[in-house]
């Protein structure tokens, strides 16, 4: 595997109000060899398997269609760029996963589903999950034995996403929560396996984060 030069990051929109250095902004002409193969084997799989069942993707006629296609993408590694060796993943950087959903894209609402999953969906486990949460859901969501949903927009809380009504009370025996609320808009909810569900414990002011099977 390549070694890939890691630059100091910009952070958020940061770049408005500080002087940047030419050589820290990243341009497509640094791609490595490595990254490139990554890429066409992405634009291959969407040319191939995607864009030909586009139609039937869209009439959501066969509901198993678009779970399959995760699948195929797990098992050429496209679920797993940027997450470590150890669960499962390639271990690539950001700027390799940004060149991967660019090449997704062509994939149409297969490239949301997509995106979602290894994103919003794979990401808060990877980065906050604990030690025994991440070896238990990170290899099955990286394979795409295991699709992934993240549930934060509600009928009355979209970019306020802290005016969720949602709640989670623990049990009297301390050992699950029980989550109560509605939510909406949640990209590959009708086949996911897991859930990342946002709620307020009790009176919490700010939302906790649950994994839901």
């Amino acid at each position: 595997m390549e070694t890939i030069e890691q630059k100091d990051a910009i952070k958020g929109g940061e770049f408005l109000i500080k002087e940047t250095n030419a050589q820290d902004v990243f341009i497509p002409e640094e791609w490595t060899e490595e990254q490139k193969m990554i890429a066409q084997t992405c634009r291959e799989f969407i040319e191939h398997e995607v864009i030909p069942k586009l139609d039937e993707l869209d009439s959501m006629e066969n509901p198993n269609l678009l779970p399959s296609l995760m699948e195929k993408a797990g098992e050429l590694g496209l679920l797993g760029t940027s997450v470590p060796e150890q669960y499962g993943g390639v271990g690539m950087n950001f700027n390799t996963t940004m060149l991967i959903a660019e090449t997704t894209g062509l994939g149409h609402s297969f490239s949301v589903a997509m995106s979602a999953h290894t994103g919003i969906g794979t990401l808060p486990i990877l980065y906050y999950g604990s030690k025994e949460q991440k070896s238990k859901y990170i290899p099955k969501l990286t394979s795409g034995e295991w699709k992934a949903a993240y549930c934060l927009t509600e009928p009355d809380a979209g970019s306020d996403a802290n005016a969720g009504k949602t709640k989670a009370i623990l049990t009297d025996d301390g050992k699950h929560y029980l989550i109560n609320g509605q939510k909406m808009w949640i990209t590959n909810a009708g086949f996911a396996d897991i859930f990342i569900v946002f709620a307020k414990i009790d009176d919490d002011k700010n939302l906790s984060a649950f994994i839901v099977e």
